[in-house]
């Protein structure tokens, strides 16, 4: 199990790392649209005076962001943690190539053109899924903005309305890149939070094949094959004494194993479920594991017909013997009722045991602990549009209750013959 829980840490971490490498070259590639725009506009549109200044500083900026892009696109750790604080560089070489261009005359359509560049940040900054970065960098980008929006206005003659408008324009594709961020890590995290549940699922199953063998060959030995053995050494005292009482003890040794063999049958072989149906099967199961933990068992029938069956009865058989094994390994309980309800297309089962009863903790805490027998079922019920519950009843024990949709119910064969 250590070695199945280093595996499923490592396929988070894999899938963290993918999803932010995914938003580090998605900011890159933006980057890219950006650096561009600037390069056409200066060469396009030249600034009347500081051309040359113009030209080195979008020059540089084009070297840095191949730099910067050649450096975050391997995915490096440094990359993805702090490829967002590139973004204020960004900022500054737009503002300053702003601020050059509109300085340099009394009207420059390069200033007018290089402003709009800054609607391109926020989006640089709602690609790295960190909502708290990317409002960092669009505060700050909204106000740098306005700032040089005042500065130039001279020089590109626009009146106060227009600035005022474009700004909060600007504020309203920030604040929805900052919702949009924020969304998306959510739903990343949903994402990552299902792939934990898979790993754990996944190593459920690695480990069932085990605990079945290993329960069936204690079920086996500690059962029918103590009474095969007695009627071995009956038969031999039949042979010789020809007693009487030792032929009785070979029927009953003989009777009891048949019994115990076909429960063993009936819980492991789901043919004898669909044959029977799951009140037949639930009866047998309850007899057999109350047996085996010294627990009395009842049966209860609520709308529910013996020769009934529907398209829960696999699900809800195997969950309840999930849950009448905790009973007997955990619960410290004298007895136990299984309840076994249809109503409405619904079928509905509910074990309730007088024990100890369960802590309200109980099912998370054995999750982290890495045993999921109990989880994993409700992931099976819940995927299969039902509802699972495990709580404390009052004034002691616990209560399993789990509710599946069915289709329309149909008579079993009948059950099974006996051998």
């Amino acid at each position: 199990m250590h070695e199945i829980d280093l595996n499923s840490k490592a396929v988070l971490e894999r899938s963290v790392r993918q999803y932010a490498r995914r938003g580090v070259r998605l900011q890159i590639l933006l980057r890219a649209a950006l650096v561009l725009f600037v390069v056409l506009t200066v060469a396009i549109v030249p600034p009347e005076k500081d051309k040359l200044a113009c030209d080195v500083l979008a020059g540089a900026y084009s070297v840095w962001a191949l730099a910067v892009g050649a450096w975050g696109w391997g995915g490096r750790s440094a990359a993805l943690r702090f490829a967002w604080v590139a973004l204020f560089v960004d900022l500054a070489v737009l503002a300053t190539l702003t601020l050059l261009a509109g300085a340099s005359a009394q009207q420059s359509w390069t200033a007018y053109v290089l402003v709009n560049g800054f609607f391109l940040i926020p989006p640089l900054a709602a690609a790295q899924l960190r909502p708290e970065a990317c409002a960092a960098v669009t505060v700050p980008t909204v106000a740098v903005y306005l700032l040089s929006s005042i500065l130039t206005k001279s020089a590109n003659a626009e009146p106060w309305d227009s600035i005022l408008l474009r700004t909060l324009v600007l504020c309203g594709l920030g604040g929805s890149c900052v919702a949009l961020s924020s969304i998306q890590r959510s739903r990343v995290a949903t994402i990552i939070e299902l792939i934990r549940e898979r790993s754990g699922l996944l190593g459920e199953l690695i480990g069932t094949e085990d605990r079945e063998r290993l329960s069936l060959a204690e079920h086996l030995h500690d059962g029918a094959l103590q009474y095969v053995l007695a009627a071995r050494y009956d038969l031999e005292d039949a042979r010789e004494l020809g007693d009487p009482a030792a032929f009785e003890r070979l029927d009953r040794a003989l009777t009891e194993s048949s019994r115990l063999l076909r429960s063993t049958v009936t819980e492991l072989h789901p043919a004898v479920l669909e044959q029977a149906g799951l009140a037949h099967a639930l009866r047998e199961l309850a007899t057999s594991t109350g047996e085996t933990g010294g627990i009395e068992m009842t049966l209860e029938l609520d709308g529910w017909s013996v020769d009934q069956q529907t398209s829960a009865d696999r699900l809800l058989y195997s969950t309840a013997r999930e849950l009448l094994a905790n009973v007997v390994k955990h619960a410290r309980a004298r007895s136990a009722t299984v309840t076994l309800a249809h109503d409405d297309g619904r079928a509905v089962l509910t074990i309730i045991d007088d024990g100890c009863g369960i802590p309200d903790s109980a099912v998370n805490t054995a999750v982290r602990d890495g045993h999921i027998g109990l989880d994993s079922y409700r992931v099976r019920v819940g995927a299969a549009g039902g509802t699972f519950s495990v709580t404390r009843a009052r004034p002691a024990g616990t209560i399993a209750r789990i509710e599946l949709p069915t289709d329309a119910t149909r008579p079993t064969a009948g059950p099974p013959t006996a051998a």
